[in-house]
């Protein structure tokens, strides 16, 4: 590659602070990123549930709205857009209504976009329809096409790609497995793109890479390079010997795999892996993470950074993308505010999935230090917490905190509960010099986080008795300690809410 070009190989990429990183963001613009592959339409119908059918054991849903958002390759054209590149989109479209709602759409996601559609006869658009109450699916229905372009498409395709070869900077190939990029096609844009020296950037559905050899980089996720090389990618091992067998069957320089909630693994070729934690959020909504992703990465890429960096980026990205519903785009603002954000309040990086987490733990361990462990709602960080998590801390070298999630606390507290939504909590947790480390969990105990870490020090306060703790027998059979804080008095958060609505009836 030209040395004007980001090396997705270099040696010497480094870790960048989030205050860096929320400075790059500008340098978006001017780039141009071009996207070909599966354009879809995805559409939503709201509405509100209050009964189950007489008919079947299903819910009926009331309508209550609708709308419809770019979807698969467009989407991705729509975060590059967003994020303040250019972006081109080359792919077809069905002669069809769902095929002008595309266009229309696409007309007004603003300047960035170029898209550069045509409509195929007899196909039809591929249109993804999720019937939701709430951030709740209810049901999702296809009506897609998979088959393989005709000649006269597929070369009409080609042709309009090689054109925007020479307009951009990097290369996104989007399969969704709906036909597009399908065989002679594939290797024929790859090897266009090559030719071009375009770095070319591949999110593959098919169930071998093989398919996508002398791209630049593969972005599977995990369940896909699963697949593909027959070893279970959903650790970090897994994963990097996954990547690694993949490099070769793709031929390609790096490649890095997704994996939700447990993060990401990148490896390139003569380097060693790089695993990068999960950026923890409230998630509302999967639907386009992945896209985001993408887009993200590939958009910093064209910008000039480094792969890592890239990939920095886009996990953040991502990250934002699950907090909202349905297929969501995040801006080039979404995204600096969100880094200015954790700079200021969570610069320390302590919210961690529980893969990640564990992987914190053993180090901590190697290293001789004690790990202490408590848990709770912390809802309205109050002088009770600090002395809590004071008292918790003075007895171990490393304090863990198992942060319950919005919905377990609806299910201890009750619909009005939490105050604040787990991102918040977890950020003002993490901020604070006595935790060391953040876990959300789900379960109405914390027992199988207590099972998974096996802290030395199990800490909790003394309105509960010995034989109440979760997880205390554990604890006591490994040769640990239990310890029982005493409470400051009038302190607790239900107390507080109780004192701020007596005082808000006063002044009313």
């Amino acid at each position: 590659m030209p040395e004007t070009e980001p090396k997705p190989g270099s040696s010497h990429a480094v870790e960048t602070a989030d205050s860096s990183l929320a400075d790059l963001i500008p340098l978006f613009r001017g780039h141009t990123v071009l996207v070909l592959g599966d354009v879809m339409l995805d559409r939503y119908v709201t509405g509100e549930v209050s009964r189950i059918s007489p008919e079947a054991p299903i819910p009926v849903l009331c309508v209550t709205g609708s709308h419809a958002r770019l979807g698969g390759a467009a989407n991705v054209a729509h975060n590059v857009a967003a994020l303040g590149a250019r972006a081109i989109l080359v792919g077809v479209i069905g002669p069809d209504d769902a095929g002008a709602e595309i266009e229309r759409l696409a007309r007004t996601a603003g300047k960035n976009l170029d898209a550069r559609l045509f409509a195929t006869p007899g196909r039809a658009t591929t249109v993804k329809t999720r019937f939701t109450k709430g951030s709740h699916q209810l049901l999702r229905v296809d009506h897609e096409t998979v088959d393989t372009l005709n000649a006269d498409s597929a070369a009409q395709l080609v042709g309009c790609f090689k054109e925007a070869l020479a307009e951009c900077d990097v290369v996104v190939l989007s399969d969704y497995a709906k036909g597009v990029l399908g065989d002679p096609l594939l290797p024929q844009v790859i090897s266009l793109a090559n030719e071009a020296r375009r770095v070319v950037i591949a999110d593959p559905k098919r169930t071998s890479f093989e398919a996508y050899r002398n791209v630049t980089l593969l972005t599977p996720n995990a369940h896909e390079a699963s697949l593909a090389t027959g070893v279970d990618a959903s650790d970090d091992s897994g994963a990097e010997k996954a990547a690694r067998l993949a490099l070769e069957t793709a031929s390609c320089e790096a490649l890095l795999v997704t994996r939700s909630e447990n993060g990401l693994t990148l490896v390139q070729r003569g380097m060693p892996a790089l695993h990068l934690p999960a950026r923890v959020q409230q998630v509302a909504d999967v639907s386009g993470a992945g896209d985001t992703f993408v887009a993200t990465l590939t958009t910093a890429l064209a910008s000039q950074q480094e792969l890592v960096t890239a990939a920095r980026l886009a996990n953040i990205a991502a990250g934002i993308s699950v907090t909202r519903p349905g297929t969501a785009v995040v801006s080039g603002s979404d995204l600096e505010n969100e880094l200015r954000r954790r700079t200021l309040i969570a610069p320390d990086e302590k919210v961690l999935a529980l893969e990640a987490a564990l992987r914190q733990i053993a180090e901590w361990r190697r290293q001789g230090r004690s790990i202490g462990f408590t848990n709770g709602c912390f809802d309205l960080i109050h002088p009770g917490h600090i002395h809590l998590l004071a008292q918790a801390r003075a007895a171990c070298d490393r304090l863990v905190v198992g942060l319950n999630t919005d919905a377990s606390v609806r299910e201890l507290k009750g619909p009005e509960r939490p105050v604040q939504g787990e991102t918040a909590r977890a950020t003002v947790l993490s901020s604070l010099a006595s935790v060391d480390l953040v876990i959300l969990f789900g379960e109405e105990t914390p027992l199988a986080l207590i099972q998974a870490i096996h802290p030395d020090v199990l800490v909790k306060g003394a309105d509960y008795t010995p034989d109440q703790v979760v997880g205390a027998n554990i604890i006591r059979q490994s040769g640990g300690r239990v310890i029982l804080v005493d409470l400051l008095a009038g302190e607790g958060t239900t107390a507080i809410i109780e004192r701020f609505r007596e005082r808000t009836r006063v002044i009313r």
